[in-house]
Order: C-alpha cells, then sequence, then structure tokens
C-alpha cells in the first residue's frame, strides 16, 4: 500500500508511483497510521502553554496580553506590603502595652497624652505663621517727603506728537499731551531719547484722566525704559475710577506684574489731576502718588541708562503735563 504525503490519500496499488489528487510521489505507507500533525500544533498541553514562535513580520502584539498582567501584579502586591506593615505596629504597640501594664501603662498613656498636647501646640503655631502675610518690599505707605534733588530737567512733550500711528493717537492742547492707545484690550507707549534717563533720579509727571473713563489697563508713567519702547522698562500705572495703582514691568511681546492693582486714598478720583512720581534710590526705587509714598521695589527689571516714557492703556484719552526729571 502506498501513501501520498501531502493529502495522506492511500493506495492499494503497488505500482502507482504519483498521486492522482495533487501528483505528489507516493510513498509507502507504513504498518501504523500516523496522528495528524495538526493535533499536535493547534492542541497543546493547557498546563504548559507554547509561545507563539517568532516570525519575520508578526505582528508586536504577541507581547502585550503577557506584559498587561504582569503590571497589574506588580500594582496589586502594594497593598499588601502597607497591611504587613500596619500588623507590625500593631504586635510592637500590644507588645509595649504588655510591658507597661499597671502603673508603667498609666505613664505611658500620660506621656503619649503630653506629647499630643505638645503636637497640637505646634500645629496652631504653624497655622498662625502661615496666615502671617509674606514680607514684601511691595508695600502701601503714608510716607511723604520732599527729595533733595534739586538739578531739574523739563522734558518737552511736543517730543511726543506724532502725526500718525497704526497704535495710538497723540496731540497737543494748550501745555497738556493728550495721548490714548487705538482702541479697548491695546496699550500705547512712547518714550524719550536717551539723554533723558531715570537713573538716579526723581521722575514725575502729572495725568489726568479726561473723560473719566474706564481702563482696566491703566495710564501712567514709564521709567528705566529702553529707548525702544516695550523692549525692557517699567511703568507705574493708575486708575482713577477705582482709585488703584498697579507696577508692571515689559519684555518684548510681553507685560508683567511687578505689584498688583491696589487700592491707595492718595489718588485723586473723576477727572481731577494725579502726580506720579518715581525716585530711584541706590537700594529701592520709590513711587508716590501726589507726595504720598504707595510703593516701593527693587530695580531687578530696569533698564540700565534708561529713559522716561508715557503709557496710555485701553483707548482711554489721558493727559500729560509737567514731566520732569531731578537729579
Amino acid at each position: 500500500m502506498k501513501i501520498c504525503p501531502q493529502c495522506r490519500k492511500t493506495y492499494a496499488d503497488d505500482n502507482l508511483n504519483f498521486c492522482l489528487e495533487d501528483g505528489s510521489v507516493l510513498s509507502v505507507a507504513p504498518a501504523q497510521p500516523l496522528m495528524p500533525e495538526t493535533i499536535i500544533m493547534n492542541e497543546p498541553p493547557v498546563t504548559q502553554p507554547q509561545a507563539p514562535p517568532s516570525q519575520p513580520g508578526s505582528q508586536p502584539g504577541w507581547q502585550q496580553p503577557q506584559q498587561r498582567p504582569l503590571q497589574q501584579q506588580q500594582y496589586s502586591m502594594q497593598p499588601p506590603k502597607k497591611s504587613s506593615k500596619t500588623w507590625m505596629w500593631v504586635v510592637g504597640i500590644l507588645a509595649l502595652v504588655f510591658l507597661l501594664c499597671g502603673g508603667g501603662l498609666v505613664a505611658a498613656l500620660f506621656y503619649i497624652g503630653s506629647q499630643a498636647d505638645k503636637i497640637a501646640s505646634l500645629a496652631n503655631t504653624t497655622i498662625e505663621r502661615s496666615m502671617s502675610p509674606t514680607p514684601s518690599t511691595n508695600r502701601s505707605s503714608t510716607t511723604t517727603s520732599t527729595s533733595a534733588r534739586t538739578d531739574l530737567t523739563t522734558v518737552d512733550l511736543n517730543m511726543f506728537v506724532k502725526e500718525f500711528s497704526v497704535y495710538g493717537t497723540t496731540e497737543m492742547n494748550g501745555d497738556e499731551l493728550t495721548m490714548g492707545s487705538i482702541k479697548k484690550g491695546f496699550y500705547y507707549v512712547l518714550v524719550a531719547p536717551d539723554q533723558y534717563t531715570t537713573e538716579a533720579s526723581d521722575t514725575r509727571v502729572t495725568v489726568r484722566n479726561i473723560n473719566d473713563a474706564n481702563s482696566s489697563l491703566g495710564y501712567g508713567l514709564i521709567f528705566h525704559s529702553n529707548p525702544q519702547p516695550l523692549q525692557q522698562d517699567y511703568a507705574f500705572l493708575i486708575d482713577t475710577k477705582r482709585k488703584k495703582f498697579e507696577v508692571v514691568h515689559h519684555e518684548p511681546q510681553k507685560e508683567s506684574i511687578v505689584v498688583k492693582w491696589t487700592g491707595s486714598p492718595a489718588i485723586n478720583g473723576g477727572t481731577a489731576d494725579n502726580m506720579l512720581e518715581v525716585r530711584d534710590q541706590p537700594d529701592k526705587i520709590e513711587m508716590y502718588i501726589n507726595g504720598t509714598m504707595v510703593t516701593s521695589i527693587t530695580n531687578i527689571y530696569g533698564y540700565a541708562g534708561g529713559v522716561v516714557g508715557l503709557y496710555s492703556g485701553d483707548g482711554v484719552k489721558i493727559a500729560f503735563k509737567d514731566l520732569e526729571i531731578r537729579r
């Protein structure tokens, strides 16, 4: 008897050499029938699963079902570790209670209670300290003083008038420069030439909100500025509607808060004049409104040899006059 090695069909004619189904060369059939190989490949023993063979082009997903159970197992092992430590503490405490029974137990309880009182007292102290204000150089004050600097330079406001600007408008009305940004949400800054430096000087200007209009951005005095506007400077700003002041500094395309909006009774409301003054001292910069110091800061962001300038925000028309520098 012969058998086809491909389709496993058997032939009783020993003179036949080729399979009539697929043309394969026939071989002599063994005495015992062979078990199909597909049974061995598709049904491995349950207790010892076979890993799929590594073949070129096989998907990496083969290993994902193995990795996830391992990760879950490691995570689930963490809680038992905590519980085991808890039992160790419980056993230790019970042993301590056992050793200190009687008068020793009472003494132990008294000691634990006293330690709890100390911990509670320490916690209260910590809370009180955390509630106390953080020391800062940005503080309000009612200090009034007269500067000893007398070398006066008056800045001609006509130099700030621009025939046309896409950022804002400027015009002279008598001795006042009227200045405003082109629309709300924007601010307009102009700075003086490099000879009008504000270092080691007292710089002041009088501002007036012509229409008592709202301005969330404020308006006021630029100092320690790069001669190119809004590159590096400070701005001392007020909002007479809210009677608040703010200090900001500029980097290219960025305005950052130095002193947030703070209320001050030194500010005159409505359309009244307000004199803003910046005094550059060796160790700090003092800022005054109508002769009253309202805050002081450390010079961190000022431009070395920086100049004076003017700031108006939110499309509000602001009048500036008496721009002066004293050294």
